[in-house]
This record gives C-alpha cells, sequence and structure tokens, in this order.
C-alpha cells in the first residue's frame, strides 16, 4: 500500500511541475488515469473489491473522485488557513456524501452539531449593533473570513481538478450563509462576500493542484483519514515536488553549458553568475560580481527553473 501511494504521489508530482501549462482538468485526467486503471487499488482482485464499494455506495467511479476531491480541498485549504484538520473521509454518513471535520469536532458531528447554524445562534446575540465598537469581536470577523473561505474550497478544487459542470455544494453552500449571516445585513452582501470567498479559494489552492491530487488518491484508498495522515502526505508531497523541481533544475543547468566551453567537463553545471557577467561577444569578461542588471537576471532566472 505505502509503495503503490509513493509511485502515484511521485507521478502526480511529475505530470504537475507544468501545471500552468495545461487546461484546467487536464492533468487530473491523465493521474487520476493512473490510479483508475486499478481504481486505486492495484491488481484485479482489489478492482473488483473497488467496484463492489462503489455498488454499494450507489456511486460511480467519476462521482468518488468527485468527492475525494472536494473533501482534499477542504482539508488542504484548511491546513493552508492554519486550522488542524481532525480528519476527512469519502465514505457518505448522516447525509454527507463526504466530510471533513477539525480537531475536537469529531463528537459533535456524530450528535448533529458542529454545524455553521450553530455558531451563528449563539454569536448572533454578540455581534454589535450599528455605531456599537467592533474591536473587542474583530477575530469573529477574521474567523467568518477564514472559514468561509475553506467551505468554499471544496467546490474551487473540484472546479480547478475536474472537467465539466461541477456539482453544486449545497451544504457548503448553506453554512457559508449562516457565517456570512453574522457580518452582512443584506442578501446582496452575503452573495457578494460568498463570491469573495469562493475566489480567494482558488487562489489559495492554486499553487497546489499536486497536493490536493494524491491526497484524494490516498483518500480513494484508504477512505478515511486522520490529521496526521493528511499531514505527513502534504509535507512528503511538498518535498517530493522540491526534489523533482531541484533536478530539473540542475538537469537545466547542465543544458546551458555552451559546447565546446573549455572550460567546462561535460555534464557540469554552468556557473550562472559567470556566464551572466560576460559581456554580448566578449569570451573574457572578468568572473566578479555582475551589474546589477544581470544580478536581477539571475534572480528572475533562478525563480523561473
Amino acid at each position: 500500500m505505502e509503495g503503490l501511494i509513493n509511485r502515484l504521489a511521485e507521478n502526480v508530482c511529475l505530470q504537475c511541475l507544468d501545471w500552468f501549462a495545461v487546461p484546467a482538468g487536464t492533468v487530473t485526467a491523465a493521474v487520476v488515469g493512473v490510479g483508475n486503471t486499478g481504481n486505486g487499488s492495484g491488481p484485479d482482485a482489489e478492482d473488483d473489491e473497488y467496484d463492489e464499494l462503489l455498488a454499494s455506495l450507489g456511486r460511480t467511479e467519476d462521482e468518488d473522485e468527485r468527492v475525494a476531491v472536494h473533501e482534499a480541498g477542504h482539508a488542504v485549504a484548511g491546513r493552508l488557513l492554519g486550522h488542524e484538520i481532525g480528519g476527512v473521509t469519502v465514505n457518505p454518513a448522516n447525509g454527507y456524501e463526504g466530510l471533513c471535520w477539525n480537531v475536537g469536532h469529531t463528537q459533535a458531528f456524530a450528535q448533529g452539531r458542529g454545524d455553521a447554524a450553530d455558531v451563528r445562534k449563539v454569536l448572533a446575540p454578540m455581534m454589535p449593533k450599528p455605531g456599537e465598537d467592533r474591536s473587542s469581536i474583530s477575530d469573529v470577523f477574521a474567523n467568518v473570513h477564514a472559514q468561509c473561505i475553506e467551505l468554499m474550497a471544496g467546490r474551487a478544487a473540484v472546479r480547478m481538478l475536474i472537467e465539466g459542470e461541477s456539482v453544486t455544494p449545497v451544504d457548503d453552500l448553506r453554512q457559508a450563509r449562516e457565517l456570512a449571516m453574522l457580518i452582512c445585513s443584506s442578501e446582496e452582501a452575503i452573495e457578494t462576500f460568498i463570491a469573495h470567498c469562493d475566489v480567494a479559494a482558488r487562489d489559495l489552492l492554486l499553487p497546489y493542484g499536486d497536493v490536493m491530487m494524491t491526497l484524494s488518491i490516498v483518500l480513494r484508498i484508504k477512505r478515511t483519514l486522520d490529521g496526521a495522515e493528511i499531514d505527513k502526505i502534504i509535507a512528503d508531497q511538498q518535498a517530493l515536488k522540491a526534489r523533482v523541481i531541484e533536478h530539473r533544475r540542475r538537469a537545466d543547468w547542465c543544458e546551458l553549458a555552451p559546447k565546446g566551453d573549455p572550460g567546462l567537463r561535460e555534464g557540469q553545471p554552468v556557473d550562472l553568475v559567470r556566464e551572466l557577467g560576460r559581456q554580448p561577444g566578449s569570451r573574457s569578461a572578468p568572473i566578479g560580481t555582475p551589474p546589477r542588471t544581470n544580478f536581477l537576471m539571475l534572480h528572475q532566472s533562478t525563480a523561473v527553473i
């Protein structure tokens, strides 16, 4: 199992290096397709087991993928916002297709509590009236903003990674509206605030498409993950991505070496400072500190690589 997950993660990472150069959904189709040959399970016997599981849940494979990506979006956004994640599951229960919960909220969900409506019921009487000082409850405004971004992150992840029209996340929108009503006083303000959180969620997740894909694949295999497992998957994927990027950057350095340069051995990385410090047409410019403009070129080149 661990070996399968590692291979899938590496494949995702390689596919995502050119993340911004491919249309939305293309990467997912390619990567999840690898897992789909085994439906995230490997051998044919496990394929049958996965098919039986989907049949028992009343889901298609595409629906299971959508739920996994949706919940992965919630989990990754939560961690990016600094929220501790208690766990995530793609198995339906209590009216949910899947669920991502914060630390300490498991019991509340099990008892039908922990909903945004419960939060609003408690906080609404404490909110300041017109003309009253709001500094004492400024943390409420900040938390409402962050929680609504996390609620919108599920739909944002699906739109980013899966082609076609996304399914409206009715419960996420309902809970976001409940929270927005704490700080908004009109229907127009509520809709505008939620639209802002929708865009903010997309912007937050955009650099982490590979992490969401890996997490969604592992979710389809293991069905439920706790907070520690989620953190390990995220950390491992980030480390893998950094290693792959570094290997590619070293390969690019080698390709920059001028052919026939007597000062470079075959396969030796180019000294970018030296190369950028040379004047056009000169092979004997000093190697010392390059001009400021060339230093900026070096900085930009490093960032792009």
